[in-house]
């Protein structure tokens, strides 16, 4: 692990020792490198996990949110609480495709509060930051009732923003959601991102699967374990998945038993994940460890699975 450190940011390069079948999945290019070095724009498509928490306030996981960073571009996948200043904590240390004005795409798993709180922010802050252009927003049945919704309680701060001297950029605030089925649901020349179905309860939800010319990346947002997921991860380099502790599950009252189980995947189920589609590294994020540590949730999935796996940190990049 390489930390590169400013004032009291810290963010981790994670080289990895990966089988030579995948040869590029993990290795960050970057090791024994400053995260400020001028040359890192210029890099491949990298993993950067903004906020690796739950609904659970923990001071050092901020909300879900994962960037994925190629040259110059971002693409954010969630966006919890603190997501723009996690943000700009990685812009500080050399990525400036996290520069606040330059966030301008945004893909939802779902709707859950812990994955959007921090969607006002995301569509207002970079904007009093200087962002020109709308936010391109896409989520699942709901998203656009959820932006208007936003865009209507701030509606006397965009008021005061716009008709008082703050010199501001007059679309920057505007958010343009796109409701999503399965399939790509969006393309540019340095990726393509292709939506599929998870499940986690009542919610319409979504897992992605980012291809760029060098690496794919699949991120599972919250998910029971299915087939489905097993299919999307097939082949890829990176496998960003939430998890909770399977021990410490048997210790929940029966009610939380029976909610966890049906929303979202055990230590168990992700082994057995990872055991059949073989991806080239699994990170661990949105983890409900119940008290269990780090090491000990490692554990359980290495128990069952013998691929690489690495417990997820805010500002981790991979």
């Amino acid at each position: 692990m390489t930390p590169f450190a400013k004032g009291r940011l810290t963010l981790r390069v994670i080289p990895a020792t990966i089988p030579s079948a995948t040869p590029y999945c993990g290795q960050s290019g970057l090791e024994g490198s400053v995260m400020g070095d001028a040359s890192y724009a210029s890099k491949g498509l990298r993993v950067v996990l903004l906020g690796t928490g739950t609904p659970n306030a923990e001071p050092d996981r901020s909300g879900p949110s994962v960037a994925i960073v190629v040259g110059d571009a971002s693409y954010l996948v969630d966006c919890g609480p603190g997501v723009v200043r996690r943000a700009t904590a990685a812009q500080a240390v050399g990525i400036e495709a996290l520069e606040p004005k330059k966030l301008t795409r945004l893909f939802l798993t779902h709707l859950h509060s812990d994955h959007t709180a921090g969607y006002p922010d995301l569509i207002l802050t970079p904007w009093v930051l200087d962002r020109e252009e709308p936010l391109e927003v896409y989520g699942p049945t709901g998203t656009q009732a959820m932006t208007e919704h936003i865009l209507a309680a701030y509606s006397e701060d965009i008021r005061d923003r716009l008709s008082g001297l703050e010199p501001i950029e007059a679309g920057g605030y505007l958010a343009q959601a796109h409701e999503i089925k399965s399939g790509v649901v969006y393309e540019d020349d340095q990726v393509t991102v292709e939506a599929f179905p998870v499940v986690h309860g009542s919610l319409p939800s979504f897992g992605y699967k980012f291809r760029a010319p060098d690496r794919i990346i699949v991120i599972s947002g919250d998910t029971a374990p299915t087939e489905t997921v097993v299919k999307a991860v097939r082949g890829c380099d990176v496998l960003i998945h939430e998890v909770y502790s399977s021990s410490r599950f048997e210790l929940l009252p029966p009610a939380w038993r029976r909610y966890h189980s049906k929303m979202h995947t055990s230590t168990r189920d992700l082994a057995e994940i990872a055991a059949e589609a073989r991806p080239g590294l699994v990170i661990l994020y949105h983890q409900l460890s119940w008290g269990a540590t780090e090491e000990e949730l490692l554990a359980e999935i290495r128990d069952r699975y013998d691929g690489h796996v690495v417990s997820g940190q805010d500002l981790d990049v991979y």
